[in-house]
């Protein structure tokens, strides 16, 4: 898909829509694995009796989840269309330099205290959802919605350096995927996450410097 974005962003209404359509794709291809534990502790809380449990319980807390990302891409598709009109996008990526600023910014934002706070929030799903409980699918939604901005704040800046690596760079999106479910789920993940981070400002400080 890597370009096909490019090809399309000046044809109106249909390609604004394809490129929201490709940007909530990546989400779902790279968000599903860090989400998933979040998904089953809801279900276990939701169903009345663990035989009873289905992964309908767990809808309204997915609906609210992905309303968030929904939105990120609708901006994303439209900072991506405003840069390809611009001329500051070829093939889908920023050139060396401006590619290179993002790829500091996210790289730095892997050791700010907001992320750290996000990431903290995101690794701990029974702790959230005992303390904020309550049933019906509103307050399912709700609860949905909160995660899903805290899961926001928390991959924001990685995902956005798919404008400097190629959007839909499927290498890149496998590569993301990874990081972003290993710095929320395993052992090590916040050391992991501020490894790739300190990667990101390496990889940027020799674009700058080429």
């Amino acid at each position: 898909m890597d370009g096909h974005l490019a090809a399309h962003a000046g044809t109106g209404i249909a390609g604004f829509v394809l490129a929201v359509a490709l940007w909530l794709g990546m989400v779902v291809v790279m968000m599903t694995p860090t989400v998933l534990p979040w998904v089953r502790a809801y279900a276990t809380l939701a169903a009345p009796t663990p035989a009873a449990r289905t992964w309908r319980h767990a809808a309204p807390f997915v609906a609210g989840y992905f309303a968030v990302w929904t939105l990120y891409s609708v901006g994303m598709a439209a900072l991506q269309t405003l840069l390809t009109r611009a001329g500051m996008l070829v093939n889908d990526r920023l050139a060396t330099h401006a590619g290179a600023v993002v790829l500091l910014a996210a790289g730095a934002y892997q050791f700010a205290p907001l992320k750290a706070a996000c990431l903290t929030h995101c690794r701990n799903p029974l702790t959230y959802f005992l303390a904020r409980w309550k049933d019906g699918p509103v307050s399912g939604v709700r609860l949905g919605m909160a995660h899903g901005w805290y899961c926001l704040g928390c991959c924001w800046g990685l995902m956005l350096t798919a404008l400097a690596m190629g959007a839909m760079n499927p290498w890149w999106m496998a590569a993301l995927t990874v990081v972003t479910a290993a710095e929320q789920t395993a052992p090590a993940g916040v050391w992991l996450g501020r490894l790739f981070g300190a990667g990101l400002v390496a990889v940027a400080v020799w674009r700058l410097a080429v």
